[in-house]
C-alpha cells in the first residue's frame, strides 16, 4: 500500500505530507483546488513524465517522495533485486524535477532511470481517469489480466519454458546446419591440412629445441677451425713436445753424471712435458665434444624451416600447429557425424514443438473458458453502473500457426454502448464516463486476481448523480476490502463511503502566493465537507442533516 507521500515545491505545492491508510480514501474539494495537481505529483514519483511547468514558480526544483509498503513475495521486489536495488522493508519512490527540465530518479537511495522508475511504479500503483491511457486501457496488459482471472498464469508460464526449448532447439539446429555446410565447404582443404600436419607431427616447444641445437651446431662449425689449427701447433710437424723431451733426456744424462746444475732446468722442463700433456689431452676432449655430424645441422635447419613455413601459411605460431591441427580433425568430425547430430537435433525440434502445441492448446482452451466468465462478470456490474444497454466483450483471437512466448491467442477487451452498435476497443467506443465506469466493474472483478496493490481513480463519477453514483460508490468501497482505494470525487455519494476523507483547498501564503493544502477530516469536519458536496456554495441546515444521514447509511 501506499504509507506516505511528500511533495516539496510542485505547481501550488510548497510543502506537504500526507499519511494514507489502507481502503478507501477519497479526496474533495472545490474545482481548482488542485486534486489534480496532488495526482500529477504521484505520477511524476512513479516515473510519469517529467515537465519543468512542474516546478512551482521561484524555485530551482521540486520533489516527490512516495513510501510503499509491499508484500515480500511481490513482483517489484524481484524487479530491485535483479537491478541491485537495496530491497528494503518499505519501499521509497523519490523524483526530482528541475525547473531546467531535467529529472532525477531514486528508488530506496539508488539513483536509477525514469524507465526502471516506471516499471516498479506501475507495479505497485495503477491510477485510472475518464481520459487514462495506461493500465487496463493499455491492450498489452488484457492478456495477463485475463490470465489473472483464470488462475492461468500457471499454464501461461509452462507454454513460456516450452516456447523457449522450441526457440533453442530451432536454434541448435540452425547452429548445426551451418556448421556442417561450412565443413562442406572446407572439406577438401581440410583433409590435406589434417594429411599434411599429421605427417608433420608438430610438437608443443619443438621450435624452441630446435633453435637452440641448431645455435649450438653453427657454434660448433665455427669453432672447428680453431680446434685445427691449435691441433696443428700441438701435434704437427713443428710440434714442441718431442724436442722438448729430447732436450729433457739429454740434461737428465748430464745430471746423472754429476752435472747438477742442470738440475733445475730438469725439473722445469718436466713440469712443462707434463703441462703439455695435460694441454693435449683437454684438446682431445674438445675434439670429442667438437666431433658432429654435419647432416645433423642441416637436418635441424630443414625441420625447422618446415614449421615455421607451416605456422606462417595457418598463421599462427609453430607451437599452435597442434591446435590447427585439431581443429580440422574436428572439423572433419563435424562432417562426418554432423549428419547423424543434425538428424537428432531436427527430431528434438519436432519434439519441442509438439509439446509448445500442446502446452498453447491447454492454455487457448482455458483462456476460452475465463474469456467467457469474464464477460459474463463484468457484465453483472454494468446495470447499477448505469450501463444495463452495455456489453463488455473479450475479443480472443486464436492463430495456431503463431509461435510465440504468450501462446496462441490475441486478447483484447471490447465494448458495445448499445445494442446495433459495433463493438470495440475501450478507449476507442466508450464515452470518457463510461470508460471509467467500465474499468471501475473490470477493477472490481479482478481485484483479487492480480491488480496492483493500490488504485487511483480520478473523478470516475462525473457526469452521474444519484443511483449510479452510489453504485460506483458501493464497488470502490468493495474494491477497498482487498486493495487500498484513493479516489478522487464530486460525488457526496462515493465520499460517503470512504474510510478517510482528505479535503484539497487552497489556501494564500504570507508571500502572497496561493498553495495547495490537504488535511484529513475529522467526523464533523467530513459532514460539512459532504453537506457541501450536496449543496454547493451555500451549505444549509437541509444539506448538514442530508449529510448525517448519508454518512449514517453507509456507516
Amino acid at each position: 500500500m501506499l504509507l506516505a507521500l511528500s511533495v516539496r515545491n510542485i505547481v501550488l505545492i510548497d510543502q506537504l505530507d500526507l499519511a494514507l491508510d489502507e481502503g478507501m480514501t477519497v479526496l474533495t474539494g472545490e474545482t481548482g483546488a488542485g486534486k489534480s495537481i496532488l495526482l500529477d505529483a504521484l505520477a511524476l514519483a512513479l516515473g510519469g513524465r517529467g515537465d519543468a511547468s512542474l516546478v512551482r514558480q521561484g524555485q530551482d526544483s521540486g520533489q516527490v517522495v512516495a513510501v510503499l509498503a509491499l508484500a515480500p513475495d511481490h513482483p517489484a521486489r524481484a524487479h530491485l533485486r535483479d537491478n541491485a536495488i537495496p530491497d528494503d522493508e518499505d519501499v521509497i519512490l523519490r523524483r526530482v524535477q528541475f525547473a531546467d527540465g531535467r529529472t532525477r530518479a531514486f528508488i530506496n537511495d539508488q539513483p536509477v532511470s525514469a524507465a526502471l522508475l516506471q516499471r516498479i511504479g506501475s507495479q505497485i500503483v495503477e491510477i485510472h481517469g475518464q481520459h487514462d491511457d495506461r493500465a487496463l486501457v493499455d491492450v498489452s496488459t488484457h492478456r495477463s489480466a485475463l490470465d489473472a482471472f483464470g488462475e492461468l498464469e500457471n499454464r501461461a508460464a509452462a507454454v513460456r519454458a516450452a516456447w523457449q526449448a522450441l526457440v533453442d532447439a530451432q536454434a541448435a539446429v540452425a547452429e548445426q546446419k551451418a556448421l556442417v555446410e561450412e565443413a562442406l565447404a572446407a572439406e577438401d582443404y581440410a583433409r590435406h591440412t589434417v594429411e599434411e600436419l599429421t605427417k608433420l607431427k608438430a610438437l608443443v616447444g619443438e621450435e624452441d629445441e630446435l633453435a637452440e641445437r641448431r645455435q649450438h651446431l653453427q657454434q660448433l662449425e665455427r669453432s672447428a677451425a680453431d680446434v685445427t689449427e691449435i691441433d696443428g701447433i700441438l701435434n704437427g710437424p713443428t710440434a714442441p713436445a718431442p724436442e722438448l723431451a729430447s732436450l729433457l733426456r739429454r740434461l737428465t744424462r748430464k745430471v746423472d753424471g754429476g752435472q747438477t746444475l742442470f738440475q733445475p732446468l730438469v725439473d722445469a722442463l718436466d713440469r712443462a712435458l707434463e703441462a703439455l700433456d695435460g694441454t693435449g689431452e683437454a684438446l682431445d676432449e674438445l675434439k670429442r665434444e667438437m666431433a658432429y655430424d654435419p647432416a645433423e645441422l642441416e637436418g635441424v635447419e630443414e625441420r625447422l624451416f618446415a614449421l615455421r613455413a607451416m605456422a606462417r601459411k595457418h598463421q599462427t605460431t609453430c607451437d599452435g600447429l597442434p591446435e590447427v591441427l585439431a581443429k580440422y580433425e574436428a572439423d572433419l568430425d563435424t562432417l562426418q557425424g554432423g549428419e547423424t547430430r543434425l538428424v537428432a537435433l531436427e527430431a528434438a525440434e519436432v519434439t519441442a514443438r509438439a509439446a509448445y502445441r500442446k502446452a498453447a492448446e491447454a492454455l487457448s482452451a482455458g483462456r476460452a473458458r475465463a474469456a467467457a466468465a469474464l464477460s459474463k462478470a463484468v457484465g453483472k456490474e454494468l446495470p447499477d453502473l448505469k450501463l444495463g444497454a452495455a456489453r463488455f466483450i473479450v475479443d480472443h483471437q486464436v492463430d495456431e500457426e503463431r509461435v510465440a512466448a504468450t501462446g496462441f491467442d490475441q486478447i483484447a477487451f471490447h465494448v458495445q454502448t448499445n445494442p446495433g452498435t459495433a463493438a470495440g476497443p475501450l478507449l476507442k467506443v466508450a464515452s470518457g464516463g463510461e470508460l471509467s465506469r467500465f474499468l471501475l466493474a473490470l477493477k472490481v472483478v479482478l481485484a483479487d486476481r492480480g491488480s496492483a496493490p493500490v488504485l487511483i481513480f480520478d473523478e470516475i463519477d462525473t457526469g452521474v448523480g444519484g443511483a449510479v453514483a452510489d453504485a460506483i460508490g458501493r464497488r470502490l468501497a468493495r474494491l477497498a476490502e482487498k486493495v487500498q482505494v484513493l479516489t478522487v470525487t464530486h460525488a457526496p455519494q462515493v465520499a460517503a463511503r470512504a474510510r478517510r476523507h482528505l479535503l484539497i483547498e487552497k489556501q494564500m501564503t504570507g508571500g502572497a502566493f496561493m498553495r495547495t493544502h490537504v488535511k484529513p477530516l475529522d467526523p464533523s469536519a467530513r459532514q460539512e465537507e459532504v453537506a457541501r458536496m450536496l449543496a454547493g456554495a451555500t451549505i444549509t441546515d437541509e444539506a448538514r442533516a442530508a449529510a448525517s444521514k448519508l454518512l449514517s447509511e453507509v456507516g
